[in-house]
């Protein structure tokens, strides 16, 4: 089980974001899956559709989005990665002007994966800090402000 869900992980982040299919994400997160930490830390996505809402704003975002699989440890059906990507700001998804800006955004996930789909995804990531330097702020100027990333 571990070896295929290494390979379930492998194609999420191959398919989904560097392909970006999102028809994937039906293949592979389950209908009642939950996604935890994105794009808020706080922000739990129920389901494919509202994965998909997510994916699309982001991919608006950054349509050059590519992600590197760093490193991946599995142990019966429970997965860990750690993930780079690199991006351009290029779309106005986020609910501001493009700013052309080359990003690089580190994170991780950790995962359940039961009957070849992803039932439950935590991630973490410094979304916040990737908003504000695409912002051009500063952490202390907006210190206690929440960072949304608005809804296509």
């Amino acid at each position: 089980m571990s070896e295929q869900s290494k390979q379930l992980t492998r194609r999420w982040f191959e398919q989904v974001w560097n392909q970006q299919r999102e028809e994937a994400i039906d293949e592979m997160f389950a209908p009642g899956g939950r996604a935890y930490g994105f794009p808020e830390p706080s922000s739990v996505l129920v389901g494919p559709e509202s994965f998909k809402s997510v994916h699309r704003t982001f991919l608006g975002a950054f349509p050059d989005l590519h992600i590197s699989v760093n490193e991946i440890v599995s142990e019966g059906d429970r997965v860990a990665v750690t993930w780079t990507a690199t991006m351009t700001h290029l779309g106005d998804t986020l609910g501001f002007a493009p700013t052309m800006k080359k990003e690089t955004l580190h994170g991780s996930s950790f995962m359940t994966i039961r009957d070849g789909q992803i039932h439950d995804g935590t991630n973490y990531m410094e979304m916040q800090g990737l908003i504000l330097r695409l912002q051009g702020t500063s952490v202390a100027a907006i210190a206690g402000q929440p960072t949304a990333i608005a809804a296509p």
